[in-house]
Parts: structure tokens; sequence; C-alpha cells
């Protein structure tokens, strides 16, 4: 299984861009290949930020993606960690990934530690399909 935590533009890059990288690890979430670790604050932030109305996203299209995180992924309650991040707002997707031992998926990589498990769409997607990534474990 392999777990990851996706911050908040993955999920709208995903939607703005269906032919995207954000877009093509969204679709294997949903079909199951990677487990998307949550918990209830990544959902809150997900709604928040996904029905703002300068995305115009679709609710059912929203519907449907968040459906499909929480029917396959994993819901987690974190410790907090002592790490020192640039925005307070990013920790929960630090330390779920941190926690679940994930990989987290970012657009924004200056907004964390320089860290092997913080990795951009387009990395993590190198990664997975040059075999890097055993199924079976996490990287």
């Amino acid at each position: 299984m392999i777990k990851i935590v996706l911050d908040t533009n993955i999920l709208v890059s995903a939607l703005w861009k269906k032919n995207s990288k954000p877009a093509s690890i969204v679709q294997k979430v949903l079909e199951q290949v990677f487990t998307a670790c949550y918990d209830y604050r990544i959902l809150n932030e997900y709604i928040n930020v996904l029905h703002r109305p300068k995305f115009s996203f679709a609710s059912s299209d929203i519907k449907d993606l968040l459906e499909g995180i929480k029917n396959g992924g994993l819901s987690i309650i974190a410790p907090e960690s002592n790490v020192v991040l640039p925005d307070e707002d990013d920790r929960m997707f630090y330390d779920v990934a941190e926690y679940c031992d994930a990989t987290l998926i970012t657009g924004n990589t200056q907004h964390f530690p320089k860290e092997p498990f913080i990795v951009t769409a387009s990395d993590f997607l190198d990664i997975w399909e040059n075999g890097l990534i055993n199924p079976l474990l996490d990287f």
C-alpha cells in the first residue's frame, strides 16, 4: 500500500486540469492504487478551498472526489510535530504524512522543510513510474 497525503493545491490542480500530473495521482487514489491519508482538518480544508467561487468547480465533481478520498483513504488523528513551518496552516499535512509514514505531495515544497517524503506531483510520478516505490512499502 502506497500511502500519500495530498496538499490541497494538488486537488485544485487536478480539478482544474484533467490531464495534469496531479489529476493522474488523484485518479490513482480513486482507483485505490494509492491510499490517501487525511484527518478532519484536511477534509475541512479540501471542502472550504474547493468550494471557493473563484474556482467554479462543479459541486458534483467535488463531492465525487471527496467521497473517493474518504472511501478509499485512511482517516487518522496525528499528534502535532515540533517541526517549524513557514505557514502553520500547512502543519496538518506534514503531521499526517509523518505519522502515517506517507509521502506528502504538494505544489509548494517551499512551504515545508526539505524532507525526502515531501515531493511535487511530477517527482512522485517519476519515482513511482520508474519502479522506485515498492508497492508493498512506502518510500
